[in-house]
């Protein structure tokens, strides 16, 4: 149980309730105008608390691990929320009012039950770090290719056999496909680091592909610099 003298304290900034116990949580919290960062994870919450939605600096929200099944439409009036954490939840479901948040830049989604996302994912412009580990996709989602800003992309454990080219996301720097009936890795630019079956074998092919590659960049460099340097043709004697 929570000590009622806590709803008190209206300047509080950081609240963790994490593994309380909590199946419900009282409208008090919505006087907490103040707070930035909020763990409810591993609690037994069915609903989001609607005095949640009315947090207007809310930045970190931590929810995973709870019985969650949806978000409610308030839910996109959380306009400061840059970190979401709803793993282990029952969402069958991609959130509509996720796309309503744009500064989320990390969302874990892990461990639930989606199987398809939304054409309208790209309108999270902000997002940079998507995971999806534990889902039950069976195709790779082709909206992810229009996320041109994302760094990371976590999509183990579902069951998607096979993979599109990826190069076309440039900013991807992490992809992680493990415990996927995957035959090989994903074609992907040379900067992306990859997690999954016959990923090492691929990144050391490419490292040394690289090399090769710099070391044929640096002869030739080599030979244009001594020919630069090779004196000229005498003139015709006077």
């Amino acid at each position: 149980r929570v000590p009622a003298s806590l709803w008190a304290q209206r300047g509080l900034r950081k609240l963790y309730l994490s593994g309380a116990g909590l199946r419900e949580v009282p409208a008090e919290l919505g006087a907490l105008r103040h707070l930035r960062t909020l763990a409810l994870d591993g609690n037994e919450l069915m609903e989001v608390p609607e005095a949640l939605c009315r947090l207007p600096r809310l930045a970190y929200l931590y929810l995973g691990r709870n019985g969650l099944q949806a978000l409610p439409p308030a839910f996109a009036r959380l306009q400061s929320l840059r970190c979401l954490w709803l793993e282990g939840n029952f969402l069958a479901r991609f959130p509509r009012a996720l796309l309503g948040l744009p500064d989320l830049r990390s969302l874990q989604l892990g461990d639930n039950r989606l199987a398809r996302l939304p054409a309208g994912l790209p309108r999270m412009a902000a997002l940079r770090g998507l995971w999806l580990y534990g889902n039950r996709f069976e195709e790779f989602p082709p909206v992810l290719l229009r996320m041109a800003h994302l760094r990371v992309l976590d999509l183990d454990r579902n069951r998607i056999a096979r993979f599109p080219d990826l190069t076309c996301l440039a900013a991807l720097r992490l992809l992680s496909y493990d415990h996927n009936p995957v035959r090989q890795p994903p074609g992907v630019g040379d900067e992306v680091r990859l997690v999954g079956e016959g990923a090492q074998e691929f990144m050391e092919a490419r490292q040394e592909r690289l090399q090769s590659l710099r070391e044929e960049e640096e002869e030739e460099e080599e030979e244009e610099e001594e020919e630069g340097t090779e004196a000229p043709p005498a003139g015709p004697e006077d």
